[in-house]
């Protein structure tokens, strides 16, 4: 019965923390707390879904307050499409996932707010259900998305969804980096792209966003010549990204948004924590 529901369940705790091991203990929690009640559910995955979402309530606030004592740009765990032999289970929150630039302004909300645009905007819930799920006035729920549209739609990064269009441009930038190729590079990036890299203190890292085409370009070129990895392309949160490697384990992941066939945010992830849930990497 719980294993039918998990990837559900597995793509709205992604989407609520951000990360994939928050998400998989709030999972993990759910179906203890389901097991403890010793009874019959009639209606399991509601039950499963109220109980994830205010788990991740519950652990927003205290995340909130980690995060922001962070040392350089907060990211979130990237989710990385698995190698094509493994099945349908493993593939937990890769279908409709959310990018990383948009769980970044996902931050940006308070917690309730997040709850209440997430669960309406990315699932579908009626503002009934939600007002039960998280124990407020349907009033105040609506109230609460309505604030969340507004700050989303000030932050929100332009995309393209054309996944070829992303492709074209991923693939550009992949090759110049590849050849050192400044101008290329730079050629690639809208004039006013931001770079947000997240070494969590662990890995060197730019402390800031980097922004401007010209000076990405070469914070990165730099990085390559200085620290040689292999690297491939594969989707990253739902869209083409790469993956970056030393002696068979991920030590980067680089996750790109598009519009207009320029890249326009570029969010690297090298905690090595962040990584770990990747393992080693796969060559098929």
């Amino acid at each position: 019965m719980f294993e039918e529901h998990q990837p559900h369940l597995m793509r709205v705790a992604y989407h609520l923390m951000g990360t994939v091991s928050e998400a998989e203990d709030a999972v993990q929690e759910a179906y203890l707390r389901l097991v403890r009640t010793g009874a019959e559910v009639d209606d399991p995955r509601s039950w499963l879904t109220t109980t994830v979402t205010r788990i991740c309530l519950d652990q927003l606030t205290s995340a909130r307050a980690r995060r922001e004592r962070y040392v350089g740009p907060w990211l979130p765990e990237p989710v990385v499409a698995p190698a094509p032999a493994l099945g349908p289970e493993d593939r937990l929150t890769l279908d409709d996932s959310v990018s990383l630039a948009m769980l970044v302004v996902l931050e940006s909300l308070s917690p309730a707010e997040r709850i209440v645009f997430v669960l309406h905007e990315a699932f579908g819930f009626a503002h009934a259900e939600i007002a039960g799920i998280v124990g407020r006035q349907e009033t105040a729920c609506r109230q609460l998305l309505a604030r969340a549209r507004r700050h989303v739609d000030e932050r929100a990064p332009r995309f393209t969804p054309d996944r070829d269009e992303h492709r074209t441009a991923v693939t550009a930038f992949l090759r110049a980096a590849a050849d050192g190729d400044l101008d290329a590079l730079a050629g690639v990036l809208d004039p006013r792209v931001v770079l947000r890299s997240d070494g969590g203190g662990q890995v060197t890292s730019a402390r800031r966003p980097v922004s401007g085409a010209r000076d990405v370009a070469r914070l990165l070129l730099g990085l390559a010549a200085r620290d040689r990895t292999d690297w491939r392309m594969t989707p990253v949160n739902g869209m083409p990204g790469a993956v970056f490697s030393r002696a068979g384990r991920v030590v980067g992941v680089m996750a790109f948004t598009v519009f207009a066939g320029r890249i326009t945010e570029i969010d690297f992830v090298l905690n090595p924590e962040k990584l770990r849930h990747l393992g080693a990497v796969r060559h098929d």
